[in-house]
C-alpha cells in the first residue's frame, strides 16, 4: 500500500448540525466533541440516572436529534430499528427489517452494528444483512435499498452519513469495495466510486470540504481539525516497524512454488507459515486458494506499517511522500477512533486500556499509560464535552480523563454491563448504550445540603 489510503469526502459545503444534535455515529462530523456543559463525572446504575431503558442487544451507538433517539437491535434472529423519546427513554416505535441473508461476522462485531443517521425528518439505518432503509421520525417507512451480498473478513461495520441530499455509505471489503451515495428521498443510488485499493476494514467516512503508506487495513473513523486530517490504522503485530517479514516478489514465488503451473497456490504451496496462517485473510474472493493478485495484496499489506498520522488536506495527485505531516507508531488501536479534543489527541488502545496523548501541532508525546481499569478491552471510541473525556471498556467501565492529555482519572464508573457502543453527548445529558439498556445520565439534585459531581 504505497498510496495514503484515507476516507473522507470532499464534497460541497457542511455546515455543522445544529446545537443539540448528536445525528450520526460519533456526533458532529465524527469528531466524538459536544459542546455541551454541565455533565456528571460520577454515574452509574444508580447515580444521576435521569432514565434507563432495557432494549434487545446491539452494538450500534445512539443517535440523537429532535426529540428522538435512534437505535437498531437483534432479537430472535430479527433486524430491528427504534426510536425512543429523548426525555424518557419509552420506545416510541420499532421496526423490522428483511434479512435475506446471514452474514460472516468476527466475533467482536454484531449484526446491529452500524448506527443511524438522521437530518431531524428522516432517518437511514444500514443492515449488512439487507441494505439500507429510511423511515420518517413516526416510523413510516419511505423506501428501502437492498445491497450485497458482502465478504468481508470482519463482517460490515461502516456507519451511513448524510451529506446535502444523499446517504453515504462506505461498503469496504475483500472485493468490490465501493462508496456509493444514494437519494435521501428516494433511496436512487445518485453515484458509485470503487475502492480499489480496500480490501477490509468499516470506517465510517468524515466530511472535507477544501478551499476554492497507512496500514492496509482501517477500521476507526478519522478526525479533522482545519486542514490536517488525523487517522490511526493497525493491521497486525508483523506491520509495526521493526517487527515486519519479508515477503517475496509474486513472479519468484510462484515460479518456486505453483508446482502445477495452474496461477494458484494451495495452503500447501505456500512458502511460509505466515502466508499459511494468513490464508483466511488473503484469500480475497474465498476460494482457498493464492491467486497473484492476492499474492501482491498480501505483499503489500506486509509492507505496510501501523501508525497514527497527521495528514495535510487539499493538493492533488499523489500528495504520500508531502502530505504527511508527522507520524507516530506506538500503541495504535485497531477498533477505536481517535479523539482530539482541547489541544491533546487522544489514542485507545483496544487491549489493555494504554491510552496515548500526543501534541496535533507536532506529534509529541504527552503521555501513555494504562487507565485505571485492569485486563480490559476497548471496542467504543472516546467522546469528550464540558472538560471531560469519557472512555468506555468492554467490560461496562467508563474512565473520565481531564483535558489537555493528562491520564489521571476524574472518575471510574461502572455500568455493571457491556460496553460496545460509542456514547453521545448532547445538552447537558450523557447516553450510553450497553450490551442490554439504553441509559441517561445528567446531574441530578442531591439532597439538601448533599453535592453533585
Amino acid at each position: 500500500m504505497g498510496r495514503l489510503l484515507t476516507i473522507i469526502l470532499a464534497l460541497a459545503a457542511l455546515a455543522p448540525g445544529p446545537r443539540g444534535e448528536w445525528a450520526r455515529f460519533r456526533g458532529p462530523n465524527g469528531s466524538g466533541v459536544a459542546e455541551t456543559g454541565a455533565l456528571p463525572a460520577e454515574f452509574g446504575p444508580t447515580r444521576n440516572v435521569i432514565w434507563k431503558t432495557d432494549l434487545p442487544q446491539g452494538y450500534s451507538s445512539p443517535v440523537v436529534s429532535g426529540n428522538r433517539i435512534y437505535l437498531t437491535g437483534f432479537r430472535a434472529g430479527q433486524l430491528l430499528s427504534f426510536a425512543l423519546d429523548r426525555a424518557t427513554g419509552k420506545v416510541l416505535w420499532e421496526r423490522q427489517a428483511p434479512r435475506d441473508r446471514r452474514e460472516k461476522l468476527d466475533q467482536r462485531n454484531h449484526p446491529a452494528s452500524p448506527s443511524a443517521a438522521t437530518d431531524g425528518e428522516r432517518v437511514y439505518f444500514f443492515f449488512a444483512d439487507y441494505g439500507l432503509l429510511a423511515y420518517d421520525v413516526n416510523g413510516k417507512e419511505l423506501w428501502r435499498r437492498p445491497l450485497g451480498p458482502f465478504n468481508n473478513i470482519y463482517g460490515m461495520g461502516a456507519s451511513p452519513i448524510l451529506v446535502d441530499d444523499v446517504v453515504v455509505l462506505n461498503c469496504d471489503q475483500s472485493t468490490r469495495s465501493f462508496i456509493a451515495a444514494f437519494d435521501q428521498k428516494t433511496g436512487r443510488e445518485r453515484w458509485r466510486t470503487p475502492r480499489v485499493e480496500a480490501r477490509s476494514g468499516h470506517s465510517t467516512p468524515v466530511i472535507y470540504t477544501p478551499p476554492g503508506g497507512l496500514s492496509f487495513e482501517l477500521k476507526s473513523t478519522p478526525v479533522i481539525s482545519g486542514d490536517t486530517l488525523y487517522i490511526n490504522g493497525f493491521g497486525s503485530p508483523e506491520n509495526q516497524p521493526g517487527a515486519k517479514i519479508e515477503v517475496g516478489s509474486a513472479a519468484d514465488v510462484f515460479s518456486e512454488r505453483d508446482s502445477d503451473q495452474n496461477g494458484k497456490l494451495t495452503v500447501d504451496e505456500l512458502p511460509t507459515k505466515h502466508a499459511r496462517d494468513s490464508l483466511p485473510f488473503f484469500d480475497l474472493n474465498g476460494d482457498t486458494f493464492i491467486d497473484r493478485e492476492e499474492w501482491d495484496y498480501y505483499k503489500a499489506a506486509m509492507e505496510s506499517e501501523n501508525g497514527m498520522l497527521a495528514i495535510k488536506l487539499g493538493g492533488a495527485g499523489d500528495m504520500t511522500a508531502s502530505a504527511v505531516r508527522w507520524r507516530y507508531q506506538r500503541g495504535i488501536p485497531q477498533l477505536p477512533s481517535p479523539l482530539l479534543f482541547e489541544h491533546a489527541l487522544y489514542m485507545v488502545n483496544d487491549s489493555g486500556g494504554l491510552v496515548t496523548t500526543l501534541n496535533p501541532e507536532t506529534g509529541a508525546l504527552i503521555q501513555q499509560g494504562r487507565l485505571r481499569v485492569p485486563s480490559d478491552r476497548y471496542y467504543a471510541s472516546p467522546v469528550a464535552g464540558d472538560g471531560k473525556v469519557f472512555i468506555s471498556s468492554e467490560s461496562g467501565k467508563v474512565v473520565v480523563l481531564p483535558p489537555g492529555g493528562g491520564l489521571d482519572a476524574i472518575a471510574v464508573n461502572d455500568l455493571q454491563d457491556s460496553i460496545y457502543a460509542t456514547p453521545a453527548l448532547v445538552d447537558q445529558r450523557i447516553y450510553i448504550r450497553t450490551l442490554n439498556s439504553l441509559y441517561c445520565f445528567g446531574l441530578v439534585l442531591p439532597p439538601k445540603g448533599g453535592r453533585t459531581r
